[in-house]
């Protein structure tokens, strides 16, 4: 499904102010918004699609028996598994959060998170992304935003990108550069268009000394070859690097671990239809502690293990994160407590978090 949204923007410290329309498309991974062109809007017409889009929306309840209970009951706070835990790719400047964003914070904090990093995808996704870590980041839930463009959206990487992404990456509450990479399965950038912005993503990053956050679909090797042309290396004394949102096999993971690279798990490993659980959870034992990190990708890939059906919301997000490392610690033979500490640590190392553990 797609649509069009009016968005006024402000670019940082370049001044730049314009009211726009984007082309929002919803996929596997994240929001890719691509501008469709620039109009000036009066506030007579801004009212009129604002009541035009409240008629088409309505908010929805979180069914509270969704979060995950070391205990039978719907309503006992007190059975919500709640170990301190960070959500590293969760898209909350997506449209599917703009009327309850505070609601949604809310609840990751009762089940013990205590950071949420917020994906950039796009130029103007990466400035809201920021913004929105400005403005929902508190002692008790800290949220930080990562910058970058998207491979769905290389194809709107223009001669200045790079340079208001330099500026939007240098803020102090962006934590990576991505998400950023390779994305062979849907190619709705062309892909040595793909390749060319990845390699421009990933000497931004290394010029400004941060982790790279990056998006893999059947492209694992050409991702190795974008990596080696821009000139960085990965793992103990080089750059850090997470392949986020994994979904490949145990090979493609140990290829990854082997250049240095970190793995972010989600809810993909709690879908066992079509062997994906399966295959995710051997892919998983692979990856030794200190280099796994666990994420929602929010509001995609709601947690499948929430049952019954009935129970299981229509969009997924941070709070439902302990499901995943509840099905993580069941692959990897852990319990949830142990694969909640150790990942916490990790997390806290790769982004340079001090104060998580």
């Amino acid at each position: 499904r797609a649509m069009a949204v009016a968005c006024r923007v402000r670019i940082g410290a370049l001044g730049l102010c314009t009211t726009r329309v984007f082309h929002t498309s919803r996929r596997g991974g994240a929001t890719a918004n691509q501008p469709l062109h620039c109009y000036a809007m009066s506030s007579s017409n801004s009212n009129q699609e604002k009541k035009s889009s409240s008629k088409t929306k309505t908010q929805k309840t979180f069914p509270d028996g969704a979060l995950l209970r070391a205990a039978a009951g719907e309503g006992d706070d007190a059975s919500v598994v709640a170990y301190p835990s960070v959500d590293i790719g969760a898209n909350l400047v997506d449209d599917a959060f703009e009327k309850d964003a505070n609601e949604v914070l809310q609840r990751a904090k009762k089940t013990g998170l205590r950071a949420v990093v917020v994906t950039g995808t796009s130029i103007t996704g990466s400035q809201l992304a920021v913004e929105f870590a400005e403005e929902k980041s508190t002692d008790e839930l800290r949220v930080y935003a990562t910058c970058g463009v998207h491979p769905h959206d290389a194809k709107s990487a223009t001669e200045t990108t790079m340079s208001v992404l330099r500026e939007l990456a240098s803020h102090p509450k962006c934590v990576a550069v991505g998400e950023c990479g390779l994305d062979f399965d849907r190619n709705f950038s062309k892909q040595d268009t793909q390749k060319r912005v990845f390699e421009q993503q990933l000497a931004l990053a290394k010029e400004l000394g941060k982790p790279v956050f990056m998006h893999c679909r059947d492209a694992a090797e050409e991702l190795r070859e974008c990596v080696e042309r821009a000139g960085c290396e990965f793992g103990e004394g080089g750059m850090a690097g997470v392949v986020h949102c994994f979904t490949g096999t145990r090979e493609e993971a140990e290829a990854f671990l082997a250049m240095g690279l970190h793995i972010g798990v989600t809810g993909w490993i709690c879908d066992d239809r079509e062997g994906r659980s399966a295959q995710a959870a051997e892919a998983l034992r692979a990856v030794p502690r200190g280099r796994l990190m666990v994420e929602t990708d929010a509001p995609y890939l709601t947690p499948r293990t929430i049952r019954p059906n009935r129970l299981r919301p229509w969009r997924n997000e941070p709070c439902l994160l302990p499901h995943v490392c509840a099905k993580a610690a069941e692959c990897r033979g852990e319990s949830v407590e142990d694969l909640c500490s150790h990942t916490l640590r990790t997390t806290e190392l790769f982004f340079g978090l001090p104060g998580l553990t």
